[in-house]
């Protein structure tokens, strides 16, 4: 359960972080874009920046899928 914990919370942490850098690194960027969401289009924001929430967000839910799916202590092979 400690494990599980501390995987989520080093996820999500990690995601903030790199959120947070992420923002601040793109503040001057010039080239932005768009992207059509199939019910309207968003607000024009800078490529690296969409590019980076795309990753925060893989970083968060990895992490988060793998602290969600790893085996109980019960449920150990090895342990009886």
């Amino acid at each position: 359960m400690l494990l599980r914990l501390r995987l989520l919370l080093a996820s999500l942490g990690g995601g903030v972080l790199l959120l947070l850098i992420l923002c601040l690194g793109s503040q001057n960027l010039n080239q932005r874009t768009s992207l059509n969401l199939g019910f309207g289009r968003s607000a024009e924001l800078p490529t690296g920046f969409l590019l980076g929430v795309a990753l925060v967000i893989g970083v968060i839910s990895g992490g988060s899928t793998t602290a969600l799916l790893l085996p109980r202590a019960s449920q150990d092979p090895g342990r009886e």
